[in-house]
């Protein structure tokens, strides 16, 4: 085995603007913009592994600020470190700094690619081995009058979509209206999660429900802010939920199972806090016979290839779809093997992630740490 050590870190910054103009969520949350973090890893070898880390503010706890900070606590105490071992890179990264997942994803990924190119391999073969799943993408659909999301809708059928995350606000009656404005059109094998984002009550989804047309085909993501809130709710109807703030580490998914709290997840790369505990929530999920879209909180094409090799590896009755996560953003930071065809792909064969940053967008870095 060939000796591989971590000899520099570098930090890149890049605005992502919103490719709609204004997303908008529940609680009149708004974002025209995302500011992402890219993160080099540089071996004694030369050998270079790439992660992306693209918060969505005011949606998890989490903001870029944070996460470029977190990182100059973190990487010094890496250089040296073999970037291959990456269950003792993340516990050296725990004992520098508890929390800030979003940070260590980045870093994590970053890892997972010098892995792969370290041994001639595509990621998800190391994260357990691909799947013949072709994966369908899922288009996210912001908050908007019922003409508005019947057009969102309509427009991301048109690129090839089959399967739309519609967001929702608090308000019962609006609520209702978009979500039968959504699924008017459905067609064969389209898929819907209809995604409140924490922003109702029991109280306001119970007359949400009550409100809807018997037999709509779809599945609530993310209804209640707080876990009572979430369970009570599912108590209480016939519709399948899935978890995606709460579900936020191997901790969380285990006490969903306990609970028998939830039908499946939304996981989400960063928040876990990179594929190596991505893997292992994958695995609790499996076991447990949870359902995962495989997503993050957005990104580019760094991070959707990340999301691409993990969803991969999931067996296709399992799989619900992962995010297309570079259709929420203007500019391409990446070059790779990943277009999409008729609604799905598959990953690359090539080893590591399989991405050429573009440097002309991402520029110099923002710091660096040897």
């Amino acid at each position: 085995m060939t000796d591989l050590k971590i000899s520099r870190i570098d930090v890149f910054q890049v605005d992502l603007p919103y490719s709609h103009g204004t997303y908008h969520l529940s609680g009149n949350r708004a974002i025209t913009r995302f500011d992402a973090t890219f993160v080099r890893i540089t071996t004694n070898t030369g050998l270079e592994g790439w992660g992306e880390s693209t918060p969505f503010d005011n949606y998890i706890a989490s903001h870029a600020g944070g996460v470029r900070a977190a990182i100059a606590e973190i990487a010094p105490k890496l250089i040296g470190l073999d970037p291959r071992r990456v269950d003792r890179l993340n516990d050296a990264m725990d004992a520098a700094l508890l929390g800030n997942e979003p940070a260590k994803s980045a870093i994590d990924i970053a890892c997972w690619d010098i892995f792969g190119k370290s041994v001639g391999l595509p990621v998800c073969e190391l994260l357990g081995g691909r799947t013949e799943t072709k994966l369908p993408v899922l288009e996210s659909i912001p908050v908007a009058d019922p003409e508005g999301t019947r057009k969102h809708v309509s427009d991301a059928r048109a690129m090839g979509f089959t399967g739309f995350s519609v967001k929702i606000g608090s308000d019962p009656v609006a609520n209702a209206a978009r979500v039968e404005a959504a699924l008017i059109d459905k067609k064969p094998g389209e898929f819907f999660l209809i995604d409140a984002n924490g922003g109702m009550t029991v109280d306001t989804a119970l007359r949400m429900f009550r409100l809807l047309p018997r037999g709509l085909d779809f599945v609530l993501e993310a209804p209640c802010a707080t876990y009572r809130e979430s369970i009570s709710l599912r108590r209480r109807i016939d519709v399948p939920i899935i978890f995606d703030e709460l579900a936020n580490n191997e901790s969380s998914i285990v006490q969903f199972v306990a609970d028998d709290a939830v039908d499946g997840i939304g996981l989400k790369i960063s928040k876990t806090g990179g594929l190596t505990r991505g893997r292992r929530v994958r695995d609790i999920c499996l076991a447990a016979g949870y359902t995962m879209s495989v997503q993050d909180t957005s990104g580019s094409d760094v991070a959707f290839a990340a999301i691409v090799h993990l969803g991969q590896t999931i067996p296709e009755q399992y799989l619900r779809c992962i995010l297309e996560c570079r259709a929420m953003c203007v500019g391409k930071t990446a070059d790779g093997p990943f277009d999409v065809h008729e609604g799905v792909l598959t990953a690359p064969t090539c080893p590591g992630l399989g991405v050429t940053p573009r440097m002309e967008v991402l520029g110099v870095p923002v710091a660096s740490f040897v």
